[in-house]
């Protein structure tokens, strides 16, 4: 990697990490499977709860059905449905609270992918009635971008809950449900799946810092917003979710084979 200009440092980076990391070799539907392997892995899924969605044109989305588990999906299992939740590929019944997902989907047209689940850290949160606070430079990529649904409008299998989830999320990427979950979006697959990632880190923070008694520092605005510029950057996303993808890949090299 050549240097970095002085007048410029953040951007010749920029430029040479599109260059160096390249993009992804999984079509979609890979993409969610993997998506799903990656979020069991990192202690994302209580049973059959959470969901992933991503756009596969303007009217349909692919996602996985019921079961099995997220620790257990293949690429055989991931569906097509349309906005009615009806199976356009595949024959399997989706997670009826994918419905609130297309609420998100009709509000925001740039998201192309949705992932909703139950960490620890988050669902601890989240029983504390407590917002996400952002303070450390790996979760910047979130800085100012969680909203916060104080309210738990019960389990979200209706437009009722879908109108008020939407509502709150806004133009944020994310948001944290009480009593619930996260929800991340995100322009692809990848940076939904690394943005639920950093949530459930940045919740893991938060609680460790705020049980020493001590009060979070706020980190300086600009310096923030610089940070998430620079790793929000596709090269990054798609690097991180590779690494995790990789690591699946090796425990269970025939996940993507279609009919392994």
């Amino acid at each position: 990697m050549t240097t970095a200009s002085a007048d410029g440092p953040i951007k010749a980076i920029r430029t040479e990490l599109a260059a160096e990391l390249g993009g992804l070799p999984w079509n979609p539907p890979r993409r969610v499977a993997l998506a799903c392997r990656i979020l069991a892995g990192e202690k994302h899924c209580f049973a059959l709860a959470g969901q992933v969605t991503a756009r596969a044109d303007q009217d349909t989305f692919w996602t996985v059905p019921w079961s099995p588990a997220f620790d257990a999906i293949r690429l055989r299992d991931v569906i097509r449905i349309d906005e009615d939740l009806n199976p356009v590929e595949g024959t399997a019944q989706p997670n009826p609270a994918v419905r609130f997902h297309y609420w998100i989907y009709r509000a925001r047209p740039e998201v192309q992918a949705v992932v909703h689940t139950h960490p620890p850290s988050i669902s601890a949160l989240s029983m504390l009635g407590r917002p996400l606070v952002i303070s450390h430079m790996d979760t910047t990529p979130l800085y100012d971008d969680v909203a916060f649904l104080a309210d738990w409008p019960g389990v979200p299998v209706a437009d009722q809950e879908g109108e008020l989830i939407s509502t709150a999320l806004a133009d944020k990427k994310a948001i944290l449900l009480a009593h619930h979950g996260l929800i991340t979006t995100g322009r692809s697959v990848e940076e939904a799946t690394v943005l639920a990632l950093m949530m459930e880190h940045a919740a893991a923070l938060q609680i460790r810092a705020e049980s020493t008694g001590g009060t979070i520092a706020a980190i300086p605005d600009a310096l923030a917003r610089e940070a998430q510029e620079f790793l929000l950057q596709p090269s990054i996303i798609e690097a991180t979710f590779r690494s995790f993808a990789d690591r699946i890949l090796r425990e269970h090299p025939t996940m993507l084979e279609y009919r392994a």
